[in-house]
């Protein structure tokens, strides 16, 4: 008998099978089959399954054989007893790939005590590798977690797309009001120096920027395999930190040449180096959690981060411009 494979999987080899096929005994002759084939409407004829004396599984035979075969000889004659076939839960990929590495294009369904129950035609295998394989490039690109709803994400009605997506733009949506009240709060600063009001929205672009940035490669390696938080966290600090560096340098020697204010501009810098890193932490965070409780953190990361990241960055800047008005 051929390979078998019990995996308790979603997508399986019974959903992909056909029961509806031709299943004869081992002493019917060829000619007896061909009447058959030629009466009876099968949902799939690309295998003929073979069975013994006792209903079980004892191979199939190819259908050109059977059509082929001189009309006195028997099918157990044309019958390949190491035909592969799979249980009822094998995982469709496997199905998929025994085929292949068989060279048949159909695949027999045999229950547990040797019954044949149907067969996986042609035309479900080579939709399956093509499923496959696109799942294969998508998880190697990172744009879908290792979850079968992920999967058909981006097949979705635009219903449940919005679905998906809107429970966490009004999240987004709430806690955005945390960025206006901020900004109430700090309603006498700008008043004292209207112009560190001009740096606001280059501040929360830059955040937002390394926080996206940080998010896309988190949820592209979390798509391949779940990895400890720790290590991850103190690359990430570090890798926030170097990229805030040379930005904060940069903003403070544009804004010292330009406006001749040394205060100003430091106040800036450190506001910039402190969001950076803070923002490149954050873009770690939220996609590990969501990945850590079961949901793709593709829909939930980006809102909740990005006002998160922004409400954070209004409050370092205004703190330490704050604090640089002060001196």
């Amino acid at each position: 008998m051929g390979k078998s494979v019990s995996r308790a999987r979603t997508e399986t080899a019974a959903n992909l099978m056909v029961a509806h096929v031709p299943i004869f005994r081992a002493s019917l002759s060829a000619v007896d089959a061909r009447a058959l084939l030629r009466t009876t409407n099968f949902d799939a004829v690309e295998a003929i399954l073979i069975i013994n004396d006792e209903g079980r599984f004892a191979g199939a035979a190819r259908l050109k054989d059977v059509l082929t075969a001189p009309d006195e000889a028997p099918v157990a004659s044309l019958t390949l007893t190491d035909w592969p076939w799979v249980e009822l839960d094998i995982d469709q990929e496997h199905a998929a790939a025994l085929a292949h590495q068989h060279g048949v294009t159909a695949i027999p369904v045999v229950a547990a005590d040797g019954r044949p129950l149907g067969l996986i035609p042609a035309l479900a295998l080579l939709e399956t590798l093509a499923q496959e394989h696109h799942e294969d490039v998508h998880r190697l690109a990172g744009i879908l977690k290792q979850r079968a709803g992920a999967r058909h994400a981006l097949d979705d009605r635009p219903l449940s797309r919005a679905g998906q997506r809107l429970p966490w733009l009004l999240v987004g949506l709430a806690l955005s009001t945390g960025a206006t009240a901020m900004m109430v709060g700090f309603e006498h600063v700008l008043k004292a120096n209207i112009i560190i009001s001009f740096f606001i929205p280059a501040l929360v672009y830059l955040a937002d920027a390394v926080g996206t940035q940080t998010e896309a490669v988190v949820v592209r390696a979390l798509s391949l395999r779940m990895r400890p938080l720790g290590p991850l966290l103190v690359a990430e600090v570090a890798t926030g930190a170097l990229i805030g560096l040379p930005l904060a340098l940069l903003a403070f020697l544009g804004i010292w040449l330009f406006f001749q204010d040394f205060r100003l501009a430091i106040g800036v810098a450190v506001a910039l180096f402190a969001a950076s890193t803070i923002a490149s932490v954050l873009g770690l965070l939220l996609p590990w959690l969501l990945a850590r409780l079961g949901t793709d953190p593709a829909f939930g990361s980006g809102p909740v981060a990005t006002v998160i990241q922004d409400v954070l960055t209004i409050a370092i800047y205004f703190a330490v411009m704050t604090l640089v008005i002060s001196i």
